[in-house]
């Protein structure tokens, strides 16, 4: 995976300062997952970037892996350079069966 260092330190960034836009529906999927707000914000320290899609629709995205007391996750970030936010698009536990041990390649048929 390469991806710009800045990338993931915008993204780390953007969490810290509570530069986040989050919107109902993902409050509702993370409240679903009983995944945290705060397990989200809580975890900049352990990101790393496991997929870009730089070409996504509305703007420049990025899979996230984090883990916040342990627990590992994944949270799909939405960049906006312009205004100096991340958007978190949901967030989830992901499938061991559709990724690899460390939960940090996706597993292709």
């Amino acid at each position: 995976m390469t991806t710009a260092p800045d990338t993931l330190q915008f993204i780390k960034r953007c969490v810290r300062e509570s530069k986040v836009r989050w919107t109902y529906h993902i409050g509702v999927r993370l409240r679903g997952r009983a995944i945290p707000v705060q397990s989200v914000l809580g975890s900049a320290d352990t990101f790393e970037i496991i997929e870009a899609y730089p070409d996504d629709k509305y703007r420049p995205s990025y899979l996230v892996y984090a883990e916040h007391e342990n627990t590992p996750f994944h949270v799909p970030f939405g960049v906006d350079l312009e205004g100096d936010n991340v958007r978190v698009v949901t967030a989830y536990y992901p499938d061991p069966e559709e990724w690899s041990v460390d939960l940090k390649v996706r597993r292709r048929e």
